[in-house]
């Protein structure tokens, strides 16, 4: 059977295939810890799983607008305004399923073939391929540890071409939990504003910040910015909702209305139930976002601390997310049992054959040298696993 070429363009998500990979091995008995897995292990509040299963005894079980409900639209433009003084109206904002699903319709509805989007690597791992999906040719922008991971003007300057037409900040970041300042993203908003760039501003991590930091949105930046930015956010990490499926995304008139009508023929509508949640998550989740963040702070400290208690292995103290993201190189090229270990991703296989744990190589991320540790599992886990890896990596020769 001959398969549409913009397939072959990509690959699955090798975060989605590692915890797949993890929960299989679990099923069949082997005790695997699972660092891979990009989403909160504590429960969803209690408050919105009640407004769920009151959704489902109402009734509230039918189709809603193809681009959501207005009560929960509402919810998000309060959020915006609160959080961040941003104003828009309903015609703004886009109620998807999920952060992932706002940032596919918007690349459906933006990018063609010939357009440049620039990302910032580190990358979440779907930027390029939701921009290879849709014809356009992401221009990879490397960062270094030793400023942050961090996009800046002058960097974004030098990559910008006469077919860019779109830049993707991410803050707190996916996979390093860097964190921009304003000045910083100052710079970034000059550069694209100059040049008439879409910003991208994905913020799903936004409440997942560590020691005082106070997230900004480039779009609170001034109503110019506004203009030519798309704020993606969701419910899935703040809210421990991954499996709810309930994202947004809130930006121009015209562009919101073209991603609308994408989903309208894609999906349709997101869950009827999911965004009854949602609304009692975004109207009264703040009490739970504290818990969440204390208990992500102090795995933060314990997984850091304990990496750079293994040889060879050297991790930064992100400032948000629930990501470690620690340097290899210099395990790169030391030998297994099966061979040398050439590669980020061959040091993850033996990890996960001999310490049992499961990690993202950093080659999905753009970064060939570094592996990504999720501490959104039990310190329990944690103190675990950074013990086998301790004694797999100190088995190498």
């Amino acid at each position: 059977m001959k398969l549409a070429q913009r397939v072959g363009r990509i690959s699955p998500s090798p975060t989605l295939r590692i915890t797949a990979e993890a929960k299989a091995m679990a099923a069949r008995g082997v005790d695997v810890i699972d660092f891979a897995s990009g989403e909160p292990d504590l429960d969803t509040p209690l408050p919105v799983k009640d407004a769920g299963i009151a959704a489902i005894r109402s009734g509230f079980t039918k189709y809603t607008a193809a681009g959501g409900t207005d009560e929960l639209k509402q919810a998000v433009l309060d959020k915006l305004k609160r959080d961040q003084g941003l104003s828009y109206d309903k015609s703004q904002v886009l109620i998807s399923s999920g952060a992932k699903h706002s940032l596919y319709n918007l690349a459906q509805a933006f990018i063609e073939a010939g357009d440049e989007v620039i990302i910032p690597a580190p990358y979440w791992v779907s930027y390029p391929d939701q921009v290879l999906l849709n014809d356009g040719t992401p221009v990879i922008v490397q960062t270094e540890e030793a400023t942050g991971f961090h996009l800046t003007g002058a960097l974004l300057e030098r990559h910008v071409t006469p077919r860019s037409k779109a830049v993707i900040v991410n803050s707190p970041g996916n996979p390093t939990g860097a964190a921009y300042d304003r000045k910083t993203l100052e710079g970034i908003a000059e550069v694209a504003l100059r040049h008439g760039l879409l910003i991208i501003s994905d913020e799903i991590y936004e409440k997942l910040l560590y020691d005082g930091l106070m997230h900004v949105s480039i779009a609170s930046l001034g109503p110019e910015v506004q203009a030519r930015t798309v704020v993606v956010n969701g419910v899935s990490k703040a809210y421990s909702m991954t499996g709810w499926r309930i994202g947004y995304a809130a930006g121009p008139k015209d562009l919101i209305a073209a991603m609308t009508t994408v989903q309208s023929q894609s999906t349709s509508n997101p869950t009827s139930i999911s965004q009854k949640a949602a609304v009692a998550a975004l109207n009264g989740g703040d009490a739970f976002i504290k818990e969440l963040v204390t208990e992500f702070d102090r795995r933060r400290r314990y997984m850091v601390e304990g990496l750079n208690k293994i040889p060879g292995i050297r991790c930064a103290m992100p400032k948000g997310a629930f990501y470690a993201f620690p340097h290899v190189g210099q395990l790169l090229g030391r030998r297994a049992p099966d061979g040398p270990l050439a590669s980020a991703t061959a040091l993850a296989g033996y990890l996960l054959k001999e310490a049992r744990t499961a990690l993202v190589p950093g080659e999905a991320f753009g970064a060939p040298e570094y592996l990504r540790f999720s501490y959104a599992t039990g310190m329990q886990n944690i103190a675990a696993g950074l013990d086998r890896i301790d004694a797999a990596v100190r088995r190498l020769s």
